[in-house]
């Protein structure tokens, strides 16, 4: 019977054969045509579908959406073994070796006692194992700019408080927040493009900063926020359908009234998962085996 290793072993090699096929003379000519940069558009878009599926997605979703992740890898890699520059063995070498070297606490004798310290050898091993320190090196040089705005900025904000440019408190930052909603309402006042951009610039990334302060995601919280707007709106969508209607031939106060409704519903949901939640941590309590004690 085969095991688990060489079934997953066997599985790999036939999606490589399949890439290979697709690319093959004999094969797709849309996949042929495919560059690097393409598939690297791709596999940004497939990432994001990724997330969604771990945010709203059910288990299947995201095993779906892992696998289409995983291909836009295998296709570049693929790409760069048709050019003449690495196969895909080289990277899966390349990340092993690179990740049993920065774990020398895991596959070495290196002791830590946190993760503070656990970060701390990473960088080392970066700088000092591997050479990636160069003179007048700035601190944000490992942060792509081909991240999103909201991601950049936090990242950048981590690094800034990693040597010590921060905040005592988060009301330090709150006041920072406060500050640049003053000037924001200045540049309104002014009616400058320019200046409002500036301006709205320099608030959106004080809040960004707040959420690293108080250990949010400011890229997650938003997509929430936005999930929850979509949601609600096409609540309000719906219930006019149901009255033959569109939101642009409704009121305002009726589509207040709809949003209302829709996070009302929102939140007796939210709070019935909790009671449930709650429910089912009692009797797993209670279906615990009581030890007797002994005579």
């Amino acid at each position: 019977m085969e095991d688990s290793q060489s079934r997953t072993s066997r599985v790999f090699q036939e999606l490589l054969d399949i890439l290979a096929r697709l690319r093959s003379a004999d094969g797709c000519l849309w996949d042929r045509r495919q560059g690097k940069r393409d598939i690297g558009r791709y596999l940004i878009e497939e990432a994001y579908e990724v997330l969604d599926a771990i945010d709203r997605g059910t288990s299947e979703e995201l095993k779906e959406e892992l696998g289409d992740l995983l291909f836009q890898i295998l296709f570049l890699a693929r790409i760069a073994e048709e050019e003449g520059e690495f196969a895909i063995e080289g990277v899966l070498t390349g990340i092993a070796e690179k990740m049993i070297r920065r774990h020398p606490h895991v596959f070495g004798d290196r002791k830590v006692k946190d993760i503070e310290e656990i970060k701390a050898n990473w960088e080392d091993i970066k700088q000092r194992v591997e050479g990636k320190s160069k003179d007048n090196v700035s601190i944000f040089d490992g942060i792509s700019p081909a991240l999103p705005a909201l991601i950049r900025a936090q990242r950048m904000t981590e690094e800034a408080a990693r040597v010590g440019f921060d905040w005592d408190s988060r009301e330090g930052v709150i006041l920072k927040i406060e500050e640049e909603l003053a000037e924001l309402k200045d540049a309104l006042v002014s009616e400058e493009r320019g200046r409002i951009e500036d301006e709205m610039g320099d608030i959106l990334l004080s809040f960004v900063n707040l959420s690293r302060f108080v250990g949010v995601s400011a890229e997650e919280a938003l997509r929430s926020s936005i999930g929850k707007f979509m949601h609600r709106f096409a609540y309000i969508e719906e219930k006019l359908r149901v009255q033959g209607k569109e939101p642009k031939g409704a009121t305002l106060r009726e589509m207040d009234d709809l949003w209302n409704e829709a996070k009302g519903i929102e939140n007796l949901e939210i709070g019935h998962r909790s009671l449930t939640a709650e429910h089912n941590k009692h009797r797993i309590g209670e279906s615990k085996p009581v030890r007797k004690k002994k005579k």
